[in-house]
């Protein structure tokens, strides 16, 4: 259950009985609300990404469900998270009883079938590399990740402009116009889809072949998360960083 679709088909769905129900909290809540999804009877709740959801805004509605299901000592509470901020752990004390905390280091934070290259080039020499990149390269599918709304729908234009078909995608965007924009990325309709970190999450295309980051990310979690959406389910992938610095005058 979650936002931007048809509502209707999702609540007819909830109300003819479920096991398991996957949702983000603000439609969960809806449902709750109109009567049709009854958390009281809830056995098992597990939040994903704690942490996301204090970064997004969402902590009022995770302690509003918390506080609508079974109390502690009736149900099982599930919290996962890649970091274990002061707000998380004050989470899962509140709500929890006696949580045992599980930490799972990975042997490698990416995939060896990442092939990473940096380039140090002058911030108005971007453009240009990008597009002799791809002339080179010839990308079969290819995200270029950005870090602000007004930079990301420039490149897009200049691609465009440049005889590439390029598409903009971000938090801004409603849910179904961004599911129809990754349909189409998936489908090849799509050659270079552009993106924020907000719209990162929500891209899944096992046929992405590289991974341009026109910004690099201020946290490094986020870098990471960001060249995982190549190289998925045994392939290979290539990530490109394009550190632009500023031209520095005498």
């Amino acid at each position: 259950c979650y936002g931007g679709t048809a509502w209707e088909k999702q609540a007819k769905t909830l109300e003819k009985g479920t096991d398991i129900v996957v949702g983000t909290p603000g439609r969960l809540i809806d449902y709750y609300r109109k009567g049709i999804l009854k958390l009281h009877r809830i056995e098992v709740f597990v939040l994903d990404e704690a942490d996301r959801m204090f970064d997004m805004g969402f902590i009022r509605d995770i302690q509003f469900v918390f506080s609508r299901i079974p109390k502690k000592g009736k149900r099982q509470a599930l919290l996962f998270s890649a970091t274990l901020s002061q707000s998380v752990l004050m989470l899962a004390y509140r709500y929890m009883v006696d949580p045992v905390e599980v930490s799972i280091e990975p042997e490698k934070l990416v995939v060896e079938e990442i092939d990473q290259v940096l380039y140090h080039v002058a911030s108005h020499e971007k453009l240009e590399l990008l597009l002799g990149l791809i002339d080179i390269e010839k990308p079969h599918r290819a995200l270029i990740f950005i870090n602000t709304k007004r930079d990301g729908e420039e490149l897009t234009w200049k691609l465009n402009q440049n005889g590439h078909q390029a598409v903009y995608i971000s938090g801004d965007i409603s849910q179904k116009k961004r599911q129809r924009i990754i349909e189409a990325l998936k489908k090849g309709e799509i050659d270079f889809l552009v993106a924020t970190d907000v719209a990162s999450r929500g891209i899944h295309c096992d046929d992405v072949s590289h991974i341009f980051n026109w910004d690099i990310p201020i946290d490094p979690e986020d870098y990471v998360h960001r060249i995982g959406r190549t190289a998925r389910a045994g392939a290979t992938g290539k990530a490109t960083p394009l550190d632009g610095k500023p031209v520095e005058h005498p």
